[in-house]
């Protein structure tokens, strides 16, 4: 128990090491590519903490886009995810910050993202239902007639 008091410390500066940084800025590895069909990457696990009780949540994320001259390393993608999920959060606005994060970046046709969350403050406390799954989904860029219909990208994102 000596130790406890650092080591919780330590614990707290590694999962909140999001604070203060800007997550798009981990997209960076930008290549200038003639690629206009849809990108998906699927089950990125991520996990945060709830801001509202401090327990975490963990899941899957999901990410669809359709390049517009501009396409990303792939690891960019989950490096953004990780510095926005190292801050205390809620799953909807983690799931629209990484959207907009991509829509920032690449400025593509359309930009999909969903995440799957068990949340342990719903888990292990109040009441207790452990395996329930909370799903976010945010969509960004044209969705109308000339882009992807919100069909098309809840297919893709689905797998």
């Amino acid at each position: 128990m000596l130790e406890t008091p650092s080591r919780v410390s330590e614990m707290y500066t590694e999962l909140f090491s999001g604070i203060g940084k800007d997550a798009s800025s981990e997209i960076d590895a930008i290549f200038d590519e003639n690629y206009t069909d849809p990108v998906v990457l699927h089950r990125l696990r991520f996990h945060s903490i709830c801001e509202h009780h401090l327990l975490p949540f963990f899941g899957l994320a999901d990410l669809v886009y359709v390049p517009n001259g501009k396409i990303a390393g792939i690891s960019k993608f989950i490096r953004c995810l990780d510095v926005l999920s190292r801050r205390p959060q809620v799953q909807e606005r983690l799931t629209s910050q990484w959207a907009d994060a991509v829509s920032d970046k690449l400025a593509p046709r359309v930009v999909a993202v969903r995440l799957q969350a068990e949340h342990l403050c719903m888990s292990i406390r109040g009441v207790e239902k452990p395996g329930t799954l909370m799903t976010t989904m945010a969509f960004r860029g044209d969705l109308g007639s000339n882009g992807m219909r919100k069909e098309e990208l809840l297919r893709l994102l689905a797998g």
